[in-house]
C-alpha cells in the first residue's frame, strides 16, 4: 500500500530535508526509522520538495509504499516510536497508488517569523531571525501587489539555481503582527529556490526604508538576483503545509 503522511520537524540540527553523504538530514533519519519498522528493507521516500539546512517544517508532505499490515491510523506510533525528537509524523493515510508527493502538489505555504523586539531572545534564537530595527510595515504592504500574480521571479531566486523555468505564481502575500513577533504569510503555486528568504529579505529593506515599495517592478524585469534583498537567515522559515486536490 501507499501511504501519505505529513512530518513536522525542528530544522535546527539538520544539513536539510535531502539525503546528503556524512551529514544528518530528515530524510536519513525517515529512511533509518523505515529500514528498522521493515526489518532492514529499505523504503524509498518521496517529499513534496527539499528544504534548506535549518528551515523547519510544520507540513511536509512524503509518500512511500509499504507491505507491513499497519492501519492507517496506527502508522503515527509506529513510526514516532523509531524517529528522533526533532522529527514526528503528524498524520497518515493510504492513498491511490498514482499519488505522488511532489508533482502531484498544487501550491505550498510558508511562513517567516521575525522577533522585533529590541533585545534578542535566546529560547528563540533557532526559530526566528531577529530584527531589532525600525521597520514599517504600511511600506511592507505596499510593495505586496507588486509580488502577487505570475511573474519571472529569477531577481527572487538563489544564483545557484538550476532551474530553466522561474515563472512562478505567488497568489497571496500576508503580513501578520502580534506583540514583537512579526509573521509574513506566503502562499503559491510554487516556489524557487531561496524565493521565500529572498522575499523576506527585499520586504525588509523595503521596510527599512532602503527601498521603495515601487521598485519591485524594476526589480523583476531585471531578472538578475543582485537588484533584490538580502537573503533572510534560514531559521525564521517554515514549510507550513503542501496543497493538493
Amino acid at each position: 500500500m501507499k501511504l501519505k503522511c505529513i512530518i513536522s520537524y525542528d530544522g535546527t540540527q539538520f544539513a536539510g530535508y535531502q539525503v546528503q553523504p556524512n551529514k544528518r538530514t530528515v530524510q536519513g533519519e525517515l529512511n533509518r526509522a523505515l529500514k528498522k519498522l521493515h526489518k532492514g528493507t529499505d523504503i524509498n521516500v518521496s517529499a513534496s520538495g527539499r528544504t534548506d539546512a535549518r528551515v523547519h517544517a510544520v507540513g511536509q508532505v512524503i509518500h512511500f509504499e509499504s507491505p507491513l499490515n499497519i492501519p492507517a491510523d496506527k502508522w503515527e506510533v509506529a513510526l514516532n516510536s523509531l524517529l528522533p525528537a526533532d522529527v514526528a509524523l503528524t498524520h497518515a493515510e493510504i492513498v491511490p497508488d498514482a499519488f505522488h508527493a511532489r508533482y502531484d502538489a498544487r501550491g505550498k505555504e510558508y511562513r517567516y517569523s521575525i522577533l522585533r523586539s529590541a533585545n534578542r531572545d535566546p529560547l528563540k534564537r533557532n526559530y526566528v531571525y531577529h530584527y531589532p530595527y525600525p521597520l514599517d510595515t504600511t511600506r511592507m504592504k505596499t510593495a505586496i501587489p507588486y509580488l502577487t500574480g505570475t511573474h519571472d521571479f529569477t531577481s527572487f531566486c538563489s544564483a545557484r539555481s538550476e532551474v530553466e523555468d522561474k515563472v512562478r505564481e505567488l497568489k497571496s502575500i500576508e503580513l501578520i503582527e502580534d506583540g514583537d513577533m512579526l509573521t509574513i504569510r506566503f502562499i503559491g503555486t510554487g516556489f524557487l529556490y531561496n524565493m521565500v528568504r529572498i522575499l523576506t529579505g527585499t520586504l525588509l529593506a523595503i521596510g527599512a526604508g532602503d527601498l521603495s515599495p515601487d521598485a519591485i517592478p524594476g526589480i523583476l524585469e531585471k531578472k538578475d538576483r543582485i537588484f533584490a534583498g538580502k537573503t533572510a537567515p534560514a531559521q525564521g522559515l517554515y514549510l507550513w503545509e503542501v496543497f493538493y486536490e
